[in-house]
């Protein structure tokens, strides 16, 4: 799983056993440590009507609806992406996504990424 945070805006991906554990028990996460603690991202789908996401405990979760997660390891949606009202009129954007393999070489492991489509026939 990648986060990416710019802003108030905070983009997911993640790789297709990472969307079949979302799909299959409601939970992924990823932990990195630092010298004075550790920073935890995770993705949870829950009985909720709309993508969400909170900042509790040095964690950032995102919550999405089972409705939208429970069939998503079998078809082709690429992602989801939501709007959170914050208590000072501004929104948090929210994008979750699957991840593709890079269109160049980077160096990094994609053999769990789905296959980019830019690359298909």
């Amino acid at each position: 799983m990648k986060i990416r945070i710019k802003g108030n805006s905070v983009r997911v991906r993640i790789t297709k056993p990472e969307v079949t554990q979302l799909c299959k028990e409601g939970l992924v996460q990823e932990v990195t440590p630092f010298v004075s603690g550790s920073f935890t991202y995770a993705l949870r789908s829950e009985d909720v009507p709309d993508l969400t996401a909170d900042f509790q405990d040095n964690t950032i979760t995102v919550v999405l609806p089972k409705e939208l997660v429970k069939d998503w390891e079998e078809n082709n949606r690429i992602g989801f992406s939501g709007s959170v009202a914050l208590a000072d009129g501004q929104n948090l954007l929210l994008l979750v996504e699957k991840d593709f393999t890079c269109l160049e070489d980077r160096g990094e492991d994609e053999s769990d990424n789905y296959p980019n489509p830019k690359l298909q026939h």
